[in-house]
């Protein structure tokens, strides 16, 4: 039971995520501008009033504002706030079945605490409007809860020997995982500050592998979104210089994570994770073009960040089964 409870907890997380980033990409981050209710309200519904007076004074829906996109904010909230309670119960049941076998509770404990800080990032995305820098380590959050999950999951199952190489690939793996980290930080970035059509061309960018950028505006961390610290506007050029990052991110990804996943795929044993790596890595790509081609629509969108949660997981699951490998190899276990 408990370890069907973690992969579920799994299987939620992930769709916790790709609601987050729905609830983002349709600019209803705002649908309720306080936390943790809606206008002090439990749902919209009772704050009825008060988001139609919100409507009237920014003159119609297309706003931060609608009933609509507050059902979006608070749906988030609400799933948000029964994975908490989730992860709290598998860290409670951990601590009362803490002497069986890959039942450490530490794990599940820390998790709680990423969840918590979570929460706040949450809170903090709502109470100062939507600062870049904030929505993106929420992002990362989820992410990083995604991950932490699927290896408590993968730490209830059986994992065989794969490879006489595994402790040379392990460091690769792991260089992949820090990369892929990488990229999604970026990813959230570009969402965060909405240039993910600085560039509406591929693969050149304005009909230029260089265009004209200004990295320094639009990578600041602390400023307000669509503004520099200073308090003037973001420019173009910094929007495109985000956007341009990205896509430099994801050639870097595609090179080191693709020759990972070749290595895995003539490897005895262990062509499977190759060959999930390289699906994975596939249409993460294809999904991250068709944004630009197809002017971002709203699926697409999606499916790119649901995307990045699967590679992101089939990279915990590869570090994972060679850091098995690893540690049968350490011990000097003859491995048929």
């Amino acid at each position: 039971m408990y370890r069907k409870l973690v992969w579920f907890a799994v299987l939620y997380t992930f769709f916790v995520v790709v609601v987050g980033a729905t609830v983002r990409l349709t600019d209803a981050g705002l649908g309720c501008p306080d936390w943790p209710g809606c206008y002090g309200e439990l749902t919209p519904h009772h704050a009825r009033e008060d988001i139609a007076k919100a409507v009237e004074e920014q003159g119609g829906t297309h706003g931060p504002v609608s009933m609509g996109k507050a059902w979006k904010e608070m749906f988030h909230r609400y799933i948000a706030g029964a994975l908490g309670l989730l992860i709290l119960g598998i860290a409670v049941a951990a601590w009362l079945r803490r002497d069986e076998p890959q039942r450490s509770p530490w794990l599940a404990t820390a998790i709680v605490a990423v969840v918590t800080l979570q929460a706040a990032l949450g809170m903090w995305t709502v109470t100062m409007l939507l600062k870049p820098v904030i929505v993106t380590l929420h992002l990362l959050g989820g992410m990083a809860t995604l991950a932490l999950l699927a290896w408590l999951a993968l730490r209830q199952e059986r994992f065989a020997a794969r490879s006489a190489a595994a402790l040379l690939l392990r460091s690769w793996a792991m260089l992949v995982l820090l990369v892929v980290i990488a990229q999604i930080a970026l990813g959230g970035w570009v969402s965060t500050n909405y240039a993910a059509l600085a560039c509406i061309d591929f693969p050149t960018c304005h009909g230029e592998w260089m265009p004209a950028m200004d990295f320094r505006h639009g990578f600041q961390l602390i400023r307000e979104l669509g503004m520099t610290a200073a308090g003037t506007h973001l420019s173009y050029d910094a929007i495109t210089a985000i956007h341009w990052t990205h896509r430099v991110g994801a050639l870097i990804t595609a090179l080191i994570a693709g020759g990972l996943a070749w290595v895995l795929l003539r490897k005895p044993g262990c062509a499977r994770l190759g060959l999930m790596l390289a699906a994975a890595l596939l249409l993460q790509i294809v999904i991250g073009i068709g944004n630009v081609v197809f002017s971002l629509p709203l699926w697409l969108a999606a499916a790119h960040n649901a995307g990045a949660a699967i590679l992101l997981l089939v990279t915990v699951v590869i570090n994972f089964a060679l850091a098995q490998d690893s540690r049968i190899e350490g011990r000097g276990l003859k491995i048929e």
